[in-house]
């Protein structure tokens, strides 16, 4: 059996049991599932069959990399290698980086534009390490080259940089024909960031321990959402290391600990669920050291945001709107010279 397609033709089997050619045509001159169809038996090829040939005939991917924001971050703990265990709710936007992938006889080639952060380069950057970790995981001499347009604000806690990473390693799980399932992905990416295993899924969810426990949510609301960036990158490790000495400074004094109790999980059923769960036990060290974090949430208040909540480990702040014209029209009277003011959708 043969299905046709644009520049490529694969030769592939068991598309049916009855006719010996299949044909893909489109009237419209694109590919759409509606319009494949056998010519042998006249039965429609499955959408997924015709997605994954295409992608074995390609040599090159394009896939995107969306931001994500926090609704949810608390620390519950601390572990004896100084790693923090965490509850958190995370989902990913429609702000994206975009990251296309080139086989390559060998070696993994990295070309970034819109980053100028000296961690972006080379060899330093987690999209390179992503290929390379995966490249040894799997035992593949093939090598890549890595093009990477970034769109998504860097050391803002919107994850661009543990996005970037995921995509690589779901576009070189399709590339190179791995077929591993975004488990398996995420296991190598727990070992690159906290981060990397939830983009690995690529879907709302709650994300435990140091990032490793993913439990995707069935149903999470639309939301539409401002970002607003300081245009000032904040340190992890930082936010990290000033949370701890927080929480000694509380137990010097005789003061309660921060309480790590189990909770209700919330729903989710509406827009109000997340605002009402909005939390992050992070601002207590970042709002101080960075008071324009605390401005940034008046601006965003005074503009309607129906709840506001710094994303991560900061700097940047989210307004959540309960409406998208109401979102555009804050977007129109925040400043965008002093912040970086960029509308986002869940």
């Amino acid at each position: 059996m043969r299905i046709t397609m644009p520049s490529t033709s694969i030769r592939i089997t068991n598309i049916s049991q009855s006719c010996d050619v299949c044909k893909m045509w489109n009237r419209k001159g694109r590919p759409s599932p509606a319009l494949f169809f056998c010519v042998g038996c006249g039965k429609p090829i499955d959408a997924a069959v015709v997605d994954a040939l295409a992608m074995r005939a390609m040599n090159a991917i394009t896939i995107s990399a969306p931001a994500k924001v926090n609704t949810v971050l608390r620390v519950v703990g601390r572990r004896p290698n100084g790693y923090h265990d965490l509850e958190m709710v995370m989902v990913p936007l429609s702000v994206a980086d975009e990251i296309s992938l080139t086989k390559r006889d060998s070696g993994i080639e990295l070309v970034c534009d819109g980053g100028s952060d000296e961690g972006m380069q080379a060899e330093r950057n987690l999209a390179w390490r992503a290929a390379r970790a995966l490249q040894e995981a799997a035992g593949i001499s093939s090598g890549v080259r890595i093009e990477l347009t970034k769109r998504v604000p860097i050391a803002a806690g919107l994850g661009g940089g543990s996005s970037d990473a995921a995509a690589v390693l779901r576009g070189l799980n399709e590339l190179w024909e791995l077929g591993w399932e975004p488990q398996r992905l995420a296991e190598i990416g727990v070992h690159l960031g906290a981060d990397v295993p939830f983009f690995c899924f690529g879907r709302s969810a709650w994300v435990g321990g140091i990032g490793d426990r993913i439990d995707p949510l069935e149903k999470f609301p639309n939301l539409s959402l401002l970002l607003v960036n300081p245009n000032i990158s904040v340190a992890t490790p930082w936010v990290y290391g000033q949370w701890d000495e927080l929480q000694n400074q509380r137990k010097n004094k005789g003061l309660t600990g921060h309480e790590a109790g189990a909770r209700v999980r919330p729903l989710f059923q509406g827009v109000s669920d997340v605002i009402e769960s909005l939390h992050n036990d992070l601002e207590a060290v970042t709002i101080p050291a960075y008071p324009i974090i605390a401005d940034i949430k008046r601006a965003l208040q005074e503009n309607g945001a129906a709840g506001t909540l710094m994303s991560g480990s900061g700097p940047t702040v989210f307004g959540l709107f309960r409406d998208r014209d109401q979102r555009d029209r804050a977007a129109q009277r925040i400043d965008g010279d002093a912040w970086r003011v960029i509308p986002a959708d869940v």
